[in-house]
């Protein structure tokens, strides 16, 4: 079959036209029809080659939604013309500790969407029918498909660190992954309050679902929250003040960072005061996607709250436009390419 899709070929090139051969499916892959596909920050990060991981031509994207049009032999829980989604992560070993406890995204053999593989800018994509999920009839496709990534990356470690409709949780940085964060707070029956160096945020952050809004550059508010906290999810890139979100916290508390920090292309550091961790119990902790039963759990909550990305569609004609409009962080919550 021959694919037709978008490649850089080259760190920071524009994408073009890439066409490539795809031989017949594995026992456990599956072809995917896409019919959109989610540009992330990281497909950026891949395109540029920021983390020295990449390999070209590069066909990027693992946001995606579509029909399966093809399956392997031994693919026995998907059907043709079932419509699926397909996010960061494509397959693990499924066999070490990690993998046989819930957590494929912590194997150290993972295989990634669009890493050493092509992704779904293209008009059809193969994976492994094991990291497929069924999008729940309920969710729009547009809406669903930055939920593969940007939506387990915030939905997973309020799982894990249990979250609970008692807790006051505080979500910092109102963007691509701040603005689900909200929402799936919000699901979830938490007091919500929303962090932003931006105080024009503050009418879309009560719209998802926000109970509070705090300007963060504010020293005046900043101090109203200390002790009032539970749980913080760290969405922002830029470095925070890290020991004002952890005098936020009350004992017992867990901020947890789930965006690779960054300056000026400088590694960012987290620091905070030992006494004020240990005196109160609290803790810091990072989070990277989710496995497999925690995606589709997230699905299915996701379509029973009516939670979705804000979305701004592009043509695979525009694509250019649209990768620069995330690159500049100029997107209004999500970039999706419609194709």
């Amino acid at each position: 079959m021959r694919i037709h899709a978008f490649a850089a070929r080259a760190p920071k090139a524009a994408l073009q036209p890439f066409d490539y051969e795809q031989d017949n499916p594995g026992p456990y892959d599956v072809d995917v029809k896409v019919s959109h596909c989610g540009i992330c920050h990281s497909d950026v990060h891949l395109i540029d080659n920021d983390w020295n991981i990449s390999h070209y031509p590069l066909v990027p994207g693992h946001e995606i939604v579509g029909t399966v049009a093809a399956t392997g032999t031994a693919v026995e829980q998907l059907k043709i013309g079932e419509r699926v989604g397909v996010g960061w992560q494509s397959g693990s070993c499924l066999r070490c500790e990690w993998c046989l406890n819930g957590y494929e995204n912590l194997c150290q053999s993972k295989v990634l969407t669009c890493v050493q593989r092509h992704g779904g800018f293209a008009d059809f994509v193969r994976t492994d029918s094991r990291f497929t999920f069924s999008i729940p009839e309920s969710l729009d496709s547009a809406g669903a498909a930055p939920l593969l990534c940007a939506g387990v990356a915030v939905y997973a470690p309020m799982r894990r660190c249990g979250v609970r409709p008692h807790h006051h949780v505080g979500v910092v940085g109102i963007g691509g992954l701040g603005h689900l964060a909200l929402q799936f707070a919000h699901a979830m029956g938490c007091e919500v309050t929303a962090f932003s160096m931006n105080p024009e945020k503050e009418g879309d952050a009560a719209a998802f679902g926000a109970d509070h809004f705090v300007v963060s550059r504010d020293p005046a508010q900043m101090r109203r929250t200390v002790r009032t906290l539970d749980f913080i999810l760290a969405t922002a890139t830029a470095p925070l003040p890290w020991t004002a979100y952890i005098k936020a916290l009350r004992p017992n508390g867990k901020l947890t960072i789930v965006s690779r920090l960054s300056s000026n292309g400088e590694e960012g550091v987290v620091t905070a005061p030992a006494s004020l961790l240990v005196a109160g119990q609290k803790s810091i902790a990072g989070s990277v996607t989710g496995g497999r039963a925690v995606t589709q759990e997230m699905l299915a909550f996701a379509a029973r709250h009516d939670i979705a990305a804000k979305t701004e569609l592009f043509s695979c004609a525009d694509i250019n436009s649209a990768v620069e409009r995330v690159r500049n962080n100029a997107a209004h919550y999500r970039v999706v390419l419609e194709t």
